[in-house]
């Protein structure tokens, strides 16, 4: 009867044990399941030079950035952070988030020259300060959608930009899509100006009784609906 009390009793002290485990795991899982409900957006206003992560569509966080310079802009449209790194390299400050823009590598980063933070100085990637970029990074998952508003050809003060074969850009991609659009483009859209898209101007060209460069110009532009 005695042994039969003690192994009842042990039994009690080990379910007694287990219960703070198992009420940590669940607390674990709750909090990475309401994580996960949360629905993030990063949104990136290069006219201002702001920066602002929503969370289901509430600002929490409003960040002052520095983008690219007016030859190196920093790409405009709708990407997503494909990867997250600490102290990614020199000169990139302590967080690095990179962007799957298909023309180059761009992402979210530091900075070790805080003092340029709302100047447009970087090489196309979109920095902060580091203490700044840190709070994204500990909040923002890999695979949120990250939405950059600017002017499309790199500057407000630019009202085209000649675009030849070697080109890169939002801009490039942007006549990808319009010539797609209209048939005389069957590749990616890639952002990236290419000899098929040299061939593609210049049967669009042809077409519309433009002059034929293989290159896009002003005219090309009004053509194409991109500018007035």
């Amino acid at each position: 009867m005695k042994q039969t009390c003690r192994l009842f009793l042990i039994f009690i002290c080990l379910a007694l044990l287990m219960i703070p485990v198992d009420v940590a795991a669940q607390k674990a899982e709750k909090k990475e399941k309401n994580a996960d409900d949360i629905n993030q957006e990063v949104h990136i206003d290069l006219w201002k030079n702001k920066l602002y992560l929503l969370e289901n569509g509430k600002k929490v966080l409003e960040l002052n950035i520095a983008p690219g310079k007016e030859d190196k802009p920093t790409p405009v449209g709708h990407f997503k952070i494909v990867n997250k790194s600490r102290n990614w390299g020199s000169g990139f400050g302590t967080r690095w988030m990179g962007l799957n823009v298909p023309w180059g590598k761009y992402g979210i980063h530091g900075t070790n020259k805080p003092w340029l933070i709302g100047q447009n100085v970087s090489s196309g990637c979109v920095r902060m300060r580091n203490p700044d970029v840190e709070k994204l990074y500990n909040r923002v998952r890999v695979g949120t959608p990250v939405y950059i508003d600017g002017p499309i050809m790199g500057s407000s003060r630019l009202t085209y930009r000649i675009l030849v074969q070697g080109s890169r850009g939002s801009l490039v991609q942007l006549v990808q899509n319009r010539l797609k659009a209209a048939g005389y483009y069957k590749g990616p859209a890639h952002g990236i100006f290419d000899r098929y898209t040299e061939l593609s101007v210049i049967a669009w060209q042809k077409k519309n009784n433009l002059e034929v460069t293989g290159q896009i110009g002003y005219h090309d532009y009004i053509a194409l609906g991109i500018i007035e």
